[in-house]
């Protein structure tokens, strides 16, 4: 049996970042088709600024700003096919961010859902989207530590993206998105524990869940927790539950609203939850920004004292 390629993670808890689109629109970068993406044609030094918060705010793995730099964005707008060169800057941008705050911070690539996030409708096969993803991780493979392949919302999505990536030999990690209304299942309607039967034999190293309302997550940590033997974790985002409109469209940011309840402080009691129920792996995702991340750091801290 081959060996996979693991992480090597300190002991404890271990802190991530949190979202990078919403963050940027919140500094002032437009809204458009390209999304995050926009921001690495118009100020990359504006990716570069966000993820040297997030590192001082504690985070200790940071994500690149990669999961709109995907070609169908820029096949729908005007900006010329600039996806190998907006990969590697945005992997050129954390890495000047790790090398400008703090060199043990590891760098993960983001490799996002291709068709539409929240989309289990439009998700291609395996055989299709496998080469898609081996294509992005081969860009980016020479900057980053590992892979995260995010918001995976049906075990086939998840199945191609953790193939591909790991052709080019480097730790991959899995993050699905669940039902907002029942944790216990991903977006497609399957049970986390058919998700995750659905990888076996690939090399996957850890298991982990993202942009999804806290609560789903809660419910779903200790299911993931008691299926996995690798690191589990959880990144959740700050959005109100996915409307149902969303599924007219393939992306609809426009529809989607910002939860006033989720302040660091209600995050962090919820992150404590996870932790208690096998989190090791735990940041933010969309709308949760660095005073967020901040207050994680001091919870984890004040869980290793107590330790």
């Amino acid at each position: 049996m081959s060996v996979i390629p693991t992480v090597n993670l300190p002991d404890g808890p271990i802190l991530m970042d949190g979202g990078m689109g919403q963050e940027l629109i919140h500094r002032g970068q437009p809204e458009g088709p390209n999304w995050s993406a926009q921001a690495l044609i118009d100020t990359p030094e504006m990716v570069r600024e966000v993820h040297e918060e997030y590192i001082r705010a504690g985070a200790r793995i940071i994500l690149t700003n990669t999961y709109s730099v995907v070609r169908r964005r820029f096949s729908e707008s005007d900006v010329p096919d600039r996806f190998v060169t907006l990969n590697k800057l945005a992997c050129e941008m954390a890495c000047q961010a790790r090398d400008n705050t703090d060199p043990s911070v590891l760098v993960a690539g983001s490799l996002p859902p291709y068709f539409g996030s929240y989309r289990p409708d439009l998700t291609h096969d395996f055989n299709h989207i496998e080469p898609m993803y081996r294509e992005q991780a081969e860009v980016l493979a020479p900057y980053v530590d590992f892979f995260i392949c995010e918001t995976m919302s049906t075990s086939e999505e998840a199945r191609g993206a953790l193939s591909g990536a790991a052709s080019v030999g480097k730790p991959v990690w899995v993050s699905w998105t669940v039902d907002d209304d029942d944790g216990t299942r991903l977006r497609s309607g399957e049970s986390l524990a058919e998700a995750h039967a659905a990888l076996e034999g690939l090399p996957v190293s850890g298991l982990l869940l993202n942009c999804s309302v806290p609560e789903a997550i809660t419910q779903a940590m200790p299911i993931l927790a008691a299926l996995s033997d690798w690191p589990v974790g959880g990144y959740a985002n700050g959005f109100k539950a996915i409307p149902d409109q969303w599924f007219g469209s393939t992306d609809g940011l426009d529809v989607l609203g910002k939860r006033r309840d989720m302040d660091p402080e209600t995050y962090a009691s919820v992150v404590a939850e996870w932790i208690a129920s096998g989190a090791k792996l735990v940041g933010g995702c969309c709308e949760i920004g660095p005073a967020h991340i901040a207050r994680l750091r001091d919870l984890i801290s004040s869980g290793r004292r107590a330790a």
